[in-house]
């Protein structure tokens, strides 16, 4: 399969509309195509045939037995695949939509099966991203859209990414660059009287309780038992090619890990905060960010981790991040992909 590449400019939508409408067609005719969203690269199919459905689940290699996110552009479409949105979802909506936000609501069975997995509601969001947007209006369908990665492999974050994944997998890639917020959607259920944050991600757990009250977290987050709810729930995500090991302690603890494996003759990647890096001179170091901007770690995350080879690295140590605001979906992450934690205390 040919995979068509159409490179846009996010400032410049209207100028590329042949563009989007081609893109559009291909999604209209149950094709597979990737777009950038605000979060990560999406890769979108008809949500309400199963069909077009199938053939992403065929493209990423993954089994269809978690729930996809369904994308509409505006809020009244919302209400075209539910059968009611309980007032804390509407206060969420009103606060965070368009935004890096899924509500989970009862579906009344407009998305095709594979989209929600069998169960009765269906995760929905509002893209904030000016392509996603123009692409969503003019197929007119929603589009159920889990990120444009092969299963089990870093979502995302630029067209490159999408490329080196999936070419000749999928029938259409809009590039329209980097993405902003680096890590998907925070998912939160909203069929029961208390919200249920099932994954955490662009939204805060503070954003949402300052805007609506109290909410849970999911305590089944990393359980492999249960039926998933949410995408992200079920298996292995994240892996970068070579093992993950996540550091957990003091700079002083992270640098004697370092060299008693430097000493055993590993060869040693490095993903790690500004602070860190610095003291690791003429190492293979990518330094995400500041500890005191974890937004800014988020959105350097997905790269990070895809950025070191199997063939160049024998382990990659991580550094692990304090789990207040965004730093919560960043630990999320980094421990799905991580094969073993190293903790100090």
């Amino acid at each position: 399969m040919k995979t068509n590449v159409w490179k846009i400019n996010p400032m410049r939508v209207d100028a590329h509309m042949d563009e989007i409408n081609q893109a559009a067609y291909l999604l209209q005719q149950q094709e597979v195509v990737a777009f950038p969203t605000e979060t990560v690269y999406g890769l979108g199919a008809d949500a309400t045939s199963e069909q077009a459905v199938h053939r992403i689940f065929e493209a990423k290699g993954r089994p269809s037995d978690n729930p996809l996110i369904v994308h509409v552009a505006e809020s009244s479409q919302v209400e075209n695949l539910v059968t009611d949105i309980p007032e804390s979802a509407k206060k969420m909506m009103a606060s965070f939509m368009p935004g890096p936000l899924t509500i989970v609501l009862e579906s009344n069975g407009t998305c095709a099966k594979n989209v929600t997995a069998g169960l009765s509601t269906v995760a929905v969001r509002i893209p904030d991203h000016p392509v996603a947007l123009a692409l969503l209006k003019a197929s007119e369908v929603p589009l159920a859209a889990p990120s444009a990665n092969r299963s089990g492999r870093p979502s995302p974050t630029t067209a490159d990414h999408v490329y080196q994944d999936l070419n000749g997998r999928i029938a259409g890639l809009i590039d329209g660059g980097p993405t902003g917020v680096g890590l998907e959607s925070t998912v939160v259920d909203c069929t029961s009287d208390m919200p249920v944050i099932l994954r955490p991600g662009g939204i805060t757990r503070q954003q949402i309780e300052d805007a609506i009250g109290a909410v849970m977290v999911d305590p089944a987050l990393a359980s492999t038992e249960e039926k998933p709810k949410s995408p992200g729930m079920k298996y292995t995500h994240y892996a970068p090619e070579a093992p993950l090991w996540l550091v957990d302690g003091s700079d002083e603890f992270f640098i004697d890990q370092l060299r008693n494996l430097e000493r055993d003759g590993k060869r040693i990647g490095i993903i790690a905060s500004n602070e860190l890096a610095d003291q690791l001179p003429q190492r293979r170091v990518i330094a995400c960010g500041s500890r005191n901007n974890l937004k800014e770690v988020a959105v350097h995350l997905y790269s990070a981790l895809r950025e070191f080879k199997k063939a160049d690295v024998d382990i990659i140590l991580g550094e692990a991040f304090s789990e207040e605001g965004y730093g919560e979906a960043i630990m999320n992450r980094l421990q799905k992909a991580a094969v073993k934690k190293l903790n100090q205390f």
